[in-house]
């Protein structure tokens, strides 16, 4: 038969099982207590990206684009988009090249990505410069209006902008942008994007 012991429990061992237990119960409350510091203390940065998203606006010539009018090439398709006079100075021309290089940078995914030259101004766009930049659409302001509209805040032809495939305005970089940076912005927007 068994005797019960009767002997003093061991203070050694009774420090021991006690830290065991406050070490479970740690492990237990911490991923709550981080959670709720997280939530109620962290506050992220800044927004990561480099251009400065626009109130997401439909250009309805592009929005309701006809699949064979002039503007068929840019639907369903990530759009650079550009405004300058049809002269096509200097800074004009540094726009052009830098749609043009974005454009390339983006590797496989170019093809999902047009260029568009907004030509605000009388008459044709400098035919040498646009043969120079092939592949960039160029249209008159006066066929796009409504686009024109969404952009007379401020002086268009200082910035780059993005149109989405489904026909918004959607972003807009600085005059004079760090084309690493834009690149980076672009190549979010194709990789996030399941459209265009």
């Amino acid at each position: 038969m068994a005797t019960l012991s009767t002997a003093a429990p061991d203070p050694a061992h009774q420090r021991k099982v006690r830290r065991n237990l406050v070490i479970l119960a740690l492990v237990c409350i911490a991923p709550m207590l981080a959670s709720y510091a997280l939530y109620y203390l962290w506050r992220p940065g800044a927004a990561k990206n480099y251009g400065e998203l626009l109130q997401t606006t439909p250009v309805p010539e592009i929005a309701q684009a006809a699949d064979n009018g002039p503007f068929a090439a840019l639907k369903g398709k990530w759009t650079l988009l550009m405004v300058d006079a049809p002269a096509c100075a200097k800074p004009c021309a540094d726009k052009l090249w830098q749609m043009r290089q974005l454009r390339l940078t983006q590797g496989k995914e170019m093809e999902r990505m047009t260029r568009l030259w907004v030509v605000d101004g009388d008459g044709p766009p400098d035919a040498a410069r646009l043969a120079e930049y092939e592949g960039t659409i160029a249209l008159p302001a006066a066929q796009i209006p409504g686009l024109m509209r969404l952009l007379r805040e401020g002086d268009p032809t200082a910035h780059l902008y993005v149109i989405d495939p489904l026909g918004n305005l959607m972003m807009r970089f600085p005059k004079d942008p760090d084309l690493n940076r834009v690149k980076k912005d672009l190549l979010h927007l194709l990789k996030v994007s399941r459209i265009g």
